[in-house]
């Protein structure tokens, strides 16, 4: 069967997408295209209508993969002798995706990137705000509506808050998995040393280190400010969307493209928070980093902190 040796698990916004495409270059490992299969979200059926409720959503869940038969399919190109893998960063905070991979995959190794919360959040909110797809210009208010949006059924990419609280989400998956199996990295020693970071990952997966130096610099960049034009492009995306999920996905990706360039227009960084704000939303969080230093034995009261470390841009700038 072509299944996958190893899984990067989470966080979303917290550096998979860079860490994927580093590894990709690595000549032992084989990564599966798509990047995010999404494959252990789901029971073996197709995603509900009634959990993808959110602007974009019902698009988005036509992507997934959820027959075993096509994810297997992602894996066959690879190499004799070479380990196979995905990134599907939903996973770390999906506790059923934790019981589904230890059925299948019992044996896995598992790679976990994590970040400041508070910056993994509003890094989240930035996402869905520059494509068009979020509709409360403020962060922390949309991070307030958080639980009615839950309710209402929005899809988990919704959930700023909530994705980033992580020693939840360790303590379940140490319930299920061998600490031995799981690999985690800290988002800012992968910015602050990228080389010796994936080569941590290589030793965890036991395959020659020092052959990838180079991390290919990922994700769109751009600002989306608010405006009269903007608000009209976002009622226009908002709307295409939902349009689309009618559609074959990359119809929607060939119209969505020139209208993210669009909103995407603004090519300064976005603003820090304010203190005021990240000091509340710490206050979220707080209790889990402590569960989460006690988990892993490592101290995350940088975290605590009342200002951020910033995008990777600015910090390598």
């Amino acid at each position: 069967m072509a299944l996958p040796d190893f899984l990067v698990v989470g966080a979303p916004k917290a550096g998979s997408t860079a860490v994927h495409e580093a590894l990709v270059q690595h000549p032992q490992l084989f990564l599966s295209t798509p990047k995010e299969p999404k494959f252990f979200l789901t029971a073996g059926t197709r995603p509900r209508r009634d959990q993808h409720r959110g602007p974009g959503d019902a698009h988005s869940a036509r992507e997934w993969v959820w027959q075993r038969g096509r994810y297997e399919q992602l894996f066959d190109a690879a190499p004799h002798g070479s380990l196979r893998g995905e990134s599907t960063p939903f996973y770390l905070w999906d506790r059923a995706a934790h019981r589904r991979i230890h059925q299948l995959l019992p044996n896995v190794k598992l790679i976990a990137i994590i970040r400041d919360p508070v910056d993994r959040a509003y890094s989240n909110w930035t996402h869905l705000w520059c494509d068009g797809l979020e509709y409360e210009e403020d962060f922390v208010t949309a991070c307030r509506e958080e639980p009615t949006r839950t309710a209402a059924g929005y899809a988990p990419f919704w959930r700023y808050l909530e994705l980033g609280k992580y020693g939840e989400q360790f303590q379940h998956l140490f319930q299920v998995f061998a600490r031995e199996q799981v690999h985690v990295l800290r988002y800012k020693d992968f910015v602050d040393e990228p080389a010796k970071s994936i080569d941590s990952i290589c030793g965890f997966l036991g395959i020659e280190a020092g052959l990838v130096d180079t991390i290919p610099h990922s994700n769109p960049s751009g600002r989306a400010d608010g405006g009269t034009l903007n608000t009209m492009l976002r009622g226009v995306v908002r709307g295409g969307a939902a349009v689309g999920s009618l559609l074959p996905p990359q119809a929607w990706r060939r119209v969505h493209a020139p209208l993210i360039k669009a909103l995407r227009r603004n090519k300064t960084n976005r603003p820090h928070l304010q203190t005021e704000q990240r000091r509340e939303l710490v206050g979220h969080f707080r209790d889990d980093i402590g569960l989460l230093e006690e988990l892993l034995h490592q101290p995350y009261h940088d975290w605590l902190s009342d200002s951020g470390r910033g995008t990777y841009a600015v910090r390598k700038s």
